[in-house]
């Protein structure tokens, strides 16, 4: 069916106001006004003209894992390191023809060249039909040399804040606040997307990790399958017990590694880390997805989560590159037992040391750590002692 978007501003949690809009080309839009914006409730038009959106990539199937590929050839045109008078996420202006018609807070839209989506049912927005959507999940299960389909879904990209510079750790508790309610917002809205089976918040932070933007910003991807990685978890629980995520935050909050603990939300080095720093922030009750998380667990989780990465950044000298990774249940299965988790990660090892995926990681998934799991849990206790003062 149609994807229907009200003209009408919605009111969210903690104040947050919802401003629905559209681009030029018919993506969609959405502003985010802090509860103590100082923004008006008017929205300029996008007035550009923008070339037809690109077809919908295609994803091929690897027959020896079953992993599908999306082919996006799209993603080529997007914008590499551009000046910051030319910021693709700042507010538009005369000289600037940006993403984003007006200031704002926070704003959410659709990525100009995705490498999932548009989602089924909305060429009527002029975006590209699906020509060979996945009819179900059985369908991509089965195995075959040559099999294609339309890589459906929806890639979305998160505008933390109007400035040029910064990342999630660089804004107010109260910013933090209305990212986290857009997370939670637009996982409602994309779970409900036809064609969508996982949804997955993310930010990665420095060059280190390939970002071709400076601006403060992450994405969101809807997928038209669940993903490897939620797979793989998925067995680890049927070999193990439903209850796995909340035996693993019990064995770790009784251990060495915990890092940072309130009232609803523990973070912790996890036991077999593969990477040099590697955190994971678990909520203590059992939610699938940002969506079914409470207004006291926002918010707590806005305060915590600035001051872990803040920490993190207090480690060195230079701020931390790191991919800041959102697991969620998927959509249809799976509810009661996938557990909504962060999993923060950075390569660096060192000061001015990066590690590189070599020939174990890279070619055979055999990891080896650089350092111990109880190092980086204490050395990351200092900092964020140092971070909290």
């Amino acid at each position: 069916m149609p994807l229907d978007i009200p003209d009408a501003p919605v009111a969210l949690g903690a104040g947050v106001v919802k401003r629905p809009s559209r681009l030029a080309d018919g993506r969609e839009l959405i502003y985010y006004d802090d509860p103590d914006t100082t923004l008006g409730s008017g929205r300029a038009v996008d007035a550009r003209v923008l070339d037809e959106r690109p077809e919908t990539a295609t994803m091929r199937q690897d027959v020896l894992t079953g992993d599908w590929i999306s082919v996006a050839a799209a993603r080529q045109s997007r914008a590499f390191l551009p000046p910051a008078e030319l910021d693709p996420l700042a507010p538009q202006t005369s000289t600037n023809p940006s993403e984003v018609p007006s200031r704002y807070d926070v704003a959410v839209f659709e990525n100009r060249s995705p490498s999932f989506g548009p989602a089924l049912a909305e060429a009527h927005r002029g975006a590209p039909a699906a020509a060979d959507p996945p009819e179900d999940l059985t369908d991509l299960a089965r195995p075959g040399l040559g099999r294609t389909r339309t890589s459906v879904g929806r890639c979305e990209v998160v505008c933390f804040s109007p400035e040029l510079t910064g990342s999630f750790g660089t804004q107010t508790e109260t910013r933090a606040r209305t990212v986290i309610e857009a997370w939670a917002d637009r996982t409602a809205a994309l779970s409900a997307l036809p064609g969508v089976e996982q949804v997955f918040p993310f930010e990665n932070r420095g060059e280190a990790i390939g970002v071709t933007l400076g601006h403060p910003h992450g994405q969101i991807y809807a997928y038209p399958y669940i993903t490897p990685r939620t797979q793989r978890t998925l067995e680890g629980i049927a070999h193990t017990s439903p209850t796995l995520f909340q035996d693993i935050l019990d064995f770790e909050r009784a251990g060495q590694r915990v890092v940072l603990e309130g009232l609803r939300w523990t973070a912790f080095v996890p036991f077999a880390a593969r990477w040099p720093l590697e955190v994971h922030l678990m909520p203590h009750r059992h939610v699938a997805d940002f969506a079914e998380t409470t207004d006291a667990e926002r918010t707590e989780l806005a305060r915590l989560y600035l001051l872990l990465l803040r920490g993190v950044d207090t480690l060195y000298d230079t701020p931390t590159p790191y991919i800041a990774a959102w697991h969620q249940a998927p959509v249809h299965v799976a509810r009661d037992s996938y557990r909504l988790h962060l999993e923060l990660t950075s390569p660096r090892r060192g000061a001015g040391k990066l590690k590189y995926l070599a020939g174990s990681e890279a070619a055979m998934g055999a990891w080896i750590g650089d350092i111990p799991p109880e190092t980086s849990a204490a050395r990351l206790r200092e900092a964020l002692e140092q971070a909290s003062v």
